[in-house]
């Protein structure tokens, strides 16, 4: 697997791009829009220097991406006009790895900058710039002490890589039949995706630290798990599906049983305890803020209840919506001649999952204040 050239998110607007399947991010966006605010509003304040640079890691392509812009540039924009601060300029940098479609955010830029036109009707309006940064966030992206703020959502579960002993065809494999952390996977594995986390999240925390200015902060959201138990995980049980659904496809002579065996998907969601534990080991940054919500699988129930009430309708849903993420992956590995079978299968073990239990994912929502 080579992160990054396969790992990108469905381009184009067909049905199975992740501009028509992004619903569940944007509703992260949604949720995390007033702390984002209020940070962007204390920087406003604290800023020593007329730019402000703000950097979206993970951005992605679909709307998304300048919904984030959006929130920021309004933000500002309130600041301006309630406290008439000195005119502030932003310079945003979209990141995401090379593969990502870059050209379709940038093909919408004019439409977006007629929408902030319109929508502040006359009310000051900060000078703004969108530039776009193709690299991993898992190496160096900016200049040391030149950003103020770093946003990222739903990306920072994706590990830099795969635990040692589970790339591609090494024998014998350590987690036969599974893709990622299932109940049959054994605690050693569990151990080495724990311990990849712990790796990369520093790894992270120490580039982002020398990036940032004095007193930077972070806006960071991820999917994360409730519970300490690994194999209980709503993400790791929903993935668990995913493997079963493989497994349908290799039963039923689609896929060579070598090709479930060898892949293995580099996500891991850590618990509360375990970004605190990391974050406190880096001893670079203090948690202004750390927040555990949940949302459900399906991005279109939004529903606060337990009863689902289309089980058949939310495992489509579920499924075109995690096609969106992983389609590149899977081409890559099994072959696009298999896709719509393996999502098929996928609904409909979903499905089934829905009618017994409806499940959530949990979302992790973390600020972070440079020291």
């Amino acid at each position: 697997m080579k992160m990054e050239h396969d790992l990108h998110m469905t381009i184009g607007e067909e049905e199975t791009s992740y501009f028509k399947n992004s619903r569940l991010q944007e509703k992260a966006l949604v949720e995390t829009k007033p702390v984002l605010q209020k940070i962007v509003m204390e920087m406003c304040v604290a800023l020593l220097h007329p730019t402000m640079t703000i950097v979206d890691l993970g951005c992605s392509s679909s709307d998304n991406t300048l919904f984030f812009v959006s929130n920021v540039i309004k933000a500002v924009s309130y600041h301006l006009e309630k406290f008439s601060g000195h005119p502030t300029e932003l310079q945003f940098f979209l990141n995401d790895l090379p593969g990502n479609d870059f050209n379709r955010v940038f093909q919408s830029l004019q439409r977006f900058k007629n929408s902030i036109d319109v929508d502040h009707k006359g009310g000051p309006i900060p000078a703004f710039y969108i530039a776009g940064l193709p690299s991993s966030y898992y190496r160096r992206l900016l200049p040391h002490g030149s950003v103020h703020l770093f946003h990222s959502s739903y990306c920072l579960q994706w590990r830099s890589r795969l635990p040692d002993g589970l790339e591609g065809n090494k024998r014998p494999y350590l987690n036969e039949g599974s893709i990622s952390i299932a109940v049959t996977t054994p605690p050693f594995v569990v151990k080495m995706y724990q311990e990849q986390f712990q790796k990369d999240m520093l790894l992270f925390l120490q580039l982002r630290y020398e990036e940032l200015v004095a007193d930077g902060q972070m806006v960071l959201t991820f999917l994360g798990r409730k519970h300490d138990d690994v194999y209980s995980a709503s993400l790791n049980r929903l993935y668990g599906l995913l493997s079963l659904s493989v497994q349908s496809l290799v039963e039923e002579g689609l896929v060579e049983k070598e090709k479930l065996d060898s892949f293995n998907l580099p996500l891991y969601g850590p618990s509360m305890d375990e970004v605190k534990a990391v974050v406190e080991r880096s001893q670079q940054f203090d948690i202004s803020r750390i927040k555990l919500f949940e949302t459900n699988w399906d991005p279109y129930d939004d529903s606060e209840g337990n009863d689902v009430h289309d089980s058949i309708q939310s495992g489509i849903n579920i499924a075109m919506c995690l096609r969106a993420v992983m389609e590149a992956l899977f081409t890559s590995h099994f072959g696009e001649s298999v896709l719509d079978e393996l999502f098929n299968k996928f609904a409909y073990n979903v499905a089934l999952h829905l009618d017994k239990e409806k499940t959530k994912y949990s979302v992790i929502t973390l600020s972070l204040k440079k020291r």
